[in-house]
């Protein structure tokens, strides 16, 4: 059965997950419960998580059952529930690229949102689009939120000009990707096309690159301001473990 799973979560296409992930969600909860391990996002406790990723970079015990949250999902949520007005402001233009699902329909209710989602092909993005020329009008949004995309997109560089161009001035967002904290500099090569390749220099067969250290610099050659959040000085190592959040991680918050 493991074998199976792995199979199909590499194998399928995004569109398709996306469409059989709703009949899995009905079902796993019941096969994972127990209180080993708690999703602050469903508010919901599993004797553990399925594991995630492609062969290269999977991970034991990090999706969640219920809502399909990965570590930096949950990492994102306790950041907006915490330490941020996402929640509680009267009134917020959001963008959010590529939008996951566990965050999706949470979004669409808040009454306080006007949210709009985009994607090249994603089935419930309302808008479909190429980031690097973003049809929309410059100093739009409040909020903006793209992550897991500027690995795979063809120049980073100008995607991030595009996602600072449609943020207003006082602006905020998140822009998370996978990051080799292992690497100084960020490596991408063109001449890396094989499915095969890009697994293994960059951890997945359809990325273009993997970030290294220097992701922030990348970001403010955009144009934002980066601030760095960091989960160990608000929550316990109890509570990251329980959480399952990734030990490395670092939460880049992006301001114009």
């Amino acid at each position: 059965m493991k074998k199976l799973y792995k199979f199909l979560l590499n194998k399928l296409p995004r569109p398709l997950l996306i469409r059989l992930s709703y009949l899995f969600k009905k079902i796993a909860p019941i096969v994972y419960k127990g209180n080993n391990v708690e999703c602050p996002v469903c508010n919901r406790s599993y004797s553990k998580f399925l594991s995630y990723g492609s062969s290269i970079a999977h991970r034991e015990n990090v999706l969640c059952p219920g809502d399909l949250t990965l570590e930096r999902h949950r990492l994102m949520w306790l950041y907006l529930k915490d330490h941020s007005d996402f929640f509680t402001n009267n009134k917020l233009n959001v963008l959010h690229i590529a939008p996951e699902q566990c965050f999706h329909k949470r979004f669409k209710q808040q009454q306080n949102l006007n949210y709009l989602t985009g994607d090249l092909v994603s089935p419930i993005a309302d808008i479909h689009f190429d980031l690097h020329h973003i049809p929309l009008e410059e100093n739009r949004f409040d909020v903006i939120f793209c992550n897991h995309v500027l690995e795979h997109v063809e120049d980073a560089n100008q995607c991030m000009r595009e996602l600072f161009r449609v943020m207003k001035p006082g602006g905020w967002g998140i822009m998370q990707v996978p990051q080799d904290f292992e690497r100084e500099i960020t490596f991408e090569d063109p001449s890396i096309t094989s499915e095969e390749d890009r697994e293994h220099y960059y951890w997945q067969k359809d990325h273009v690159r993997l970030f290294g250290k220097d992701y922030p610099n990348w970001l403010e050659k955009a144009g934002f301001k980066v601030d760095v959040f960091e989960k160990e000085k608000f929550y316990s190592s109890s509570q990251i473990e329980r959480f399952r959040l990734q030990e490395k991680e670092i939460l880049y918050i992006l301001r114009k």
